[in-house]
């Protein structure tokens, strides 16, 4: 079954060089990385409330974005994109890292809540209460207890951790073209499977 096609590309984290390797900063890892590997670039761009570019995959614009807002506020940056280009909520896949998934383990999401990340939560919240993108959730891994996940997601993985996250991470770029199409099983089959 053919999905939507992506025009927009979040990647959530927070800003500033004290978080960059965090784990909860593995969606703008993602994002930078992406943007890299189709020679595009961030720039700064106040009206949208983080960094913003444009890349072209599979012959298609494709808008990335990195709401500086910090987490929990990432919700601002996005509705404002999506206002300005008249991009849909089905339209749109979201980055970000996943407690629930141990560090060698990333997938690709259809809609849903926002299962307890504060980054997701504020864009459903933002963007009317629409729950009905599609998310890239990357695998960090659990604390053990929750009152432990917010300094854990905080800090930065072990190196053997990193490798895993990273590789995930280039798994992901691999299928986006089939994603970016609309090509969500194949997608899906590959990165889950790889």
């Amino acid at each position: 079954m053919p999905g939507n096609s992506v025009k927009l590309i979040v990647g959530l984290g927070n800003p500033g060089p004290k978080y960059d390797s965090n784990r909860h900063n593995a969606g703008v890892i993602f994002l930078h990385h992406l943007c890299k590997s189709y020679s595009g670039a961030l720039r700064g761009e106040s009206k949208f409330f983080g960094e913003f570019g444009t890349i072209n995959i599979a012959g298609q614009d494709i808008k990335l974005l990195f709401p500086t807002t910090f987490m929990n506020h990432s919700g601002k940056s996005v509705a404002a994109v999506c206002n300005f280009y008249k991009i849909e909520p089905e339209n749109m896949l979201v980055a970000y890292d996943e407690i629930d998934f141990d560090p060698g383990q990333t997938k690709f999401k259809e809609g849903g809540g926002h299962g307890g990340h504060n980054g997701i939560r504020d864009i459903i919240s933002a963007l009317g209460n629409k729950k009905d993108f599609y998310r890239l959730r990357i695998g960090v891994g659990h604390p053990g207890h929750k009152s432990m996940v917010a300094n854990y997601v905080l800090g930065d993985p072990s190196r053997s951790e990193a490798d895993l996250i990273m590789r995930d991470i280039e798994d992901a770029i691999r299928v986006m073209p089939l994603a970016i199409k609309g090509d969500w099983e194949d997608a899906m089959k590959q990165l889950h499977t790889g």
